[in-house]
């Protein structure tokens, strides 16, 4: 969502802080702008891109210059269109205090109606004004109060979310941010501190950074900072090293970020894999779960929760665990399950999915099932987020920074991690010693087999250039190749723009067929497996209605061919691993698709890398 950075120190504020926007442009945004101290504060704002903004400090740039104290801001619009009256920073009635907030305040309009009455006016449609304007005015109307104490009160009147940074020229030397649902970071530097809503832009200044969990507030100053709750309860600063380099957040000469990590993906394969597949004990070894083996092996059930990219890898662990393990599996929207009354027992284990560790609704529904009594497990990929400090085990996906709002290497790195798990749980149970040594070769030869399907890339191409100008899209699978269709057809509309379906191929003749005709392509992902007959009939059905082909197909499948219009032949696996393949062409598809129509792969419209709002 938003994006958050702050800086103290002795260097110029205004270009760290611009940099460190560009850094988070990949989280999504429409508008911009940056608050500097200088002896007086000075605010540039606007609507559009950093760019923009960067100009627009470079005109004004007498303003800012040897500022040492800074927060910036990229805001994507929740209350209030995107305009340059709606973008952050947002000052006080004076002029001598700025903030910017990541989150929605719920109860804003009881607080703006309270703010009226007592004179202040609103320049702006958003939430966030309200903050500033309640820390000006119990600044100003309770005696002896101080900034830090101003800001720890306000939060305690607020209902909702936030991430916030303060900065005021009443009291310069202090930079104030706090907590509550919306992460934030402080990168710790010598005599200098940075605050942002991810790593991103801390790595090129320090490898030393502090989460901040919910409900904790830092006072920032040159020489140091402290952390308290919001009820003024001294907390321990718990600094961490980041554990990614500078080259891994860069492009590294592809033309988007979103081709690199589809690219990184046998790599991070192998990250995954890596001194967890012990093939001379004929076992995974998955250290985080160590101590929780047993409740998982012995759970009434496990229930999968998730969002979007996440819920369709969850969707392909159910599969996995109820078939290798036999545990009753569900899986369900953590947006949803969230606002049920869910049965949840002391028996059942939950296992959350996310890639930041973030996400708004996963966190609250995991908060939910912690609450109720069960026993929690996370499986995210960024240390150190809320989702690995909360839940009760866990293992991380390491793979690496994903800078690409579409996700792509985050879902074969969770995928693989399920299939650990599964295989894991299974053992002495439901696999014989040759199944499992079946398995883990051929789950080690799968990077390998990625690569191969890499280089179809121009093959792909050409088939993009073919349907890049169609309305819809209908993709279709069976077994673990429904959740694949479903994640293939989500590729495609998030960064292309493309009405997309996915649907499991036998219910097609329950409504989708109608919708069949010469203008829609159908993607059938018909792989040797148990389902192939059934897969071949389903193309049949489509071919009779003059609908387009594209086939994902194992290499050497002459039948396909003779009825597919075009197909993209991958080296064969076993059923259970053939998502890892399945999805990679259809990756690649929906990139060279929307690249073609001129879409903004990266940084697609209203999306947001990591949503840490509901």
């Amino acid at each position: 969502m938003c994006g958050i950075v702050g800086y103290i120190g002795g260097r110029e504020a205004a270009p760290l802080l611009l940099h460190g926007l560009k850094r988070l442009e990949y989280r999504g945004y429409d508008s911009a702008g940056i608050a500097v101290l200088n002896g007086k504060l000075s605010v540039l704002k606007q609507k559009g891109s950093v760019a923009l903004l960067e100009k627009l400090v470079e005109e004004g740039k007498n303003t800012t210059a040897d500022s040492t104290v800074g927060i910036g801001h990229t805001r994507w619009a929740t209350h209030g269109d995107p305009s340059d009256r709606n973008a952050h920073p947002h000052l006080n009635a004076s002029g001598d205090i700025a903030l910017i907030h990541n989150g929605i305040i719920e109860n804003h309009a009881a607080l703006r109606t309270e703010l009226t009455k007592h004179g202040y006016v609103f320049k702006s449609d958003t939430d966030s004004e309200v903050l500033v304007h309640l820390i000006d005015h119990l600044w100003k109307n309770i005696p002896f109060i101080n900034f830090e104490c101003a800001v720890r009160h306000s939060l305690s009147l607020v209902e909702g979310t936030y991430g916030l940074c303060v900065i005021s020229q009443r009291e310069p030397d202090n930079l104030i941010a706090a907590r509550k649902g919306s992460p934030l970071v402080i990168g710790v530097g010598e005599q200098e501190y940075f605050i942002a809503s991810d790593a991103a832009p801390l790595i090129e200044y320090t490898r030393k950074v502090v989460y901040l969990a919910d409900g904790e507030m830092a006072v920032v100053r040159r020489d140091g900072f402290r952390v308290m709750t919001v009820d003024n309860v001294e907390h321990e600063a718990v600094v961490t090293e980041l554990d990614f380099e500078l080259e891994e957040i860069e492009k590294g000469g592809y033309e988007h970020f979103m081709l690199k990590e589809i690219f990184e993906q046998q790599e991070v394969m192998r990250d995954v894999m890596r001194g967890r597949i012990k093939l001379d004990e004929n076992r995974v070894h998955l250290g985080g779960i160590q101590d929780y083996s047993d409740k998982l092996r012995n759970a009434d059930r496990i229930l999968i929760l998730a969002c979007g990219t996440s819920w369709h890898a969850g969707l392909i662990g159910e599969y996995l665990i109820e078939e290798f393990a036999r545990i009753p599996v569900e899986v369900d929207y953590a947006s949803e399950f969230r606002y049920r009354n869910p049965i949840v027992g002391q028996n059942d284990v939950v296992i959350v999915i996310s890639q930041s560790g973030e996400t708004a609704d996963t966190l609250a529904a995991m908060r939910i099932a912690r609450e109720r009594g069960a026993c929690v497990m996370g499986i995210c990929n960024v240390v150190g987020s809320t989702i690995a400090r909360e839940a009760h085990f866990g293992m991380y996906t390491h793979a690496g920074p994903e800078i690409g709002v579409a996700s792509t290497k985050a879902f074969t790195a969770q995928v693989i991690a399920l299939v650990m798990l599964a295989l894991e749980l299974s053992r002495e149970r439901t696999l014989s010693n040759a199944e499992m040594t079946l398995y883990l070769r051929e789950l080690l030869a799968v990077p390998q087999k990625a690569e191969e399907i890499f280089r179809l890339n121009d093959e792909i191409v050409s088939i993009a250039e073919r349907f890049k100008d169609a309305r819809h899209f209908l993709y279709l699978g069976r077994g673990y190749n429904f959740p694949v269709a479903l994640e293939g057809a989500l590729k495609l509309k998030e960064i292309s723009y493309i009405h997309a379906e996915g649907y499991p191929a036998a219910e097609m003749k329950h409504g989708p067929i109608a919708l069949i005709d010469e203008n829609m392509p159908v993607i059938v992902i018909a792989t040797h497996d148990s389902t192939y007959k059934k897969m071949l009939s389903n193309i049949e059905e489509v071919r009779a209605r003059g609908g387009k082909v594209i086939a994902i197909a194992n290499e050497g499948d002459d039948e396909i061919n003779k009825l597919a219009h075009h197909v993209i032949t991958i080296p064969e696996t076993l059923g259970a691993l053939s998502p890892l393949l399945t999805v990679l062409p259809l990756q690649l598809l929906a990139y060279h698709i929307a690249t073609l129509r001129g879409c903004n792969v990266d940084r697609p419209r209203n999306l947001a890398k990591s949503v840490t709002v509901e």
